[in-house]
């Protein structure tokens, strides 16, 4: 499967930030901590040049504690002020404010010099669609002050925020990049929602999460959908046996048709209901129902 998605309006909150990159001292880009790499836009690096960085590690509750802090490392080795949020529960929030001062240390030293005070840091919000930029601006500004959904693409256009007399924020819409380096990148912006879902074929994206799972997290599978592993791969060496659908006989297969029997997705006549089953296990996984996992490792 292709993984590609980058609508015209993409294109025209690109050139939005483009335009108002002057007006920035500071870029706050905000990565999913499930898939830091995959999730940090490269078209920020070129259009951030030159201006002071702040990576937040935002949904850090959903992601692999451990693994959060090879990331916070990785990113502090580059040079980059890093912090590992939840912006739905504000925590780290409240070490944000002082990792915004040192980043733009230079710039308010240069500021002091010229005999500037107290003129507001001017920090512009990116990343990916979904990644919870609103959110994170709610729960820095401590109300409701930009619009938030759990789809791609709800902040349309720009807006100003001042949050206090020392930060003003300027939000922008969630963007991707015309062309993924690698299908693998594709992949995983699919796995957290940052893709629109209509475009993807659900079943075969569920797949290739069951696949990671049991490769990287096993056990946690059958913790939450509540059946045997051995019996799994016992079942789909049989299927393979007597089975020529392609995939039909593989474990991933299996454990999918598990879940829809267990979680009751079944179509007329009692056969499972892959689809529904496929949507219930992302959903489970990007709500972090099913425990705390990273995709990829530094």
């Amino acid at each position: 499967m292709q993984y590609q998605w980058y609508p015209g309006h993409m294109t025209k909150a690109k050139r939005m930030m483009q335009e108002n990159i002057q007006l920035i001292d500071l870029i706050i880009e905000l990565l999913d901590a499930r898939i830091p790499k995959s999730s940090q836009n490269p078209d920020i690096d070129t259009l951030g040049k030159n201006k002071a960085r702040l990576i937040l590690l935002n949904k850090a509750d959903l992601a692999d504690s451990s693994v959060n802090q090879k990331w916070e490392a990785y990113f502090n080795e580059k040079g980059y002020s890093v912090v590992s949020v939840n912006s739905k529960n504000g925590a780290g929030m409240k070490a944000i404010q002082n990792a915004v001062t040192e980043a733009c240390k230079e710039k308010i030293e240069r500021d002091r010099k010229r005999g500037i005070l107290n003129r507001p840091v001017r920090a512009m919000v990116a990343g990916i669609p979904n990644v919870g930029k609103s959110t994170f601006i709610n729960s820095f500004a401590g109300k409701a002050c930009a619009k938030t959904g759990n789809k791609p693409g709800v902040t349309k256009g720009k807006q100003w925020i001042r949050l206090n007399k020392n930060v003003e924020l300027l939000d922008t819409p969630g963007i991707l990049w015309p062309k993924f380096e690698d299908q693998e990148t594709g992949k995983n912006l699919a796995l957290i929602g940052s893709m629109n879902d209509e475009i993807v074929n659900t079943e075969e994206l569920a797949l290739e999460l069951i696949r990671f799972l049991q490769k990287d997290y096993k056990g946690l599978l059958a913790n939450k959908y509540g059946f045997d592993e051995k019996e799994m791969t016992e079942t789909s060496l049989g299927e393979q046996r007597s089975s020529l659908t392609c995939g039909a006989g593989s474990e991933p297969f299996v454990i999918l048709k598990t879940v829809a029997d267990r979680r009751g997705c079944l179509q007329k006549g009692g056969e499972p209901d892959l689809l529904k089953a496929a949507n219930l296990l992302l959903d489970d996984f990007r709500s972090g129902q099913i425990g705390r996992i990273t995709l990829e490792e530094p």
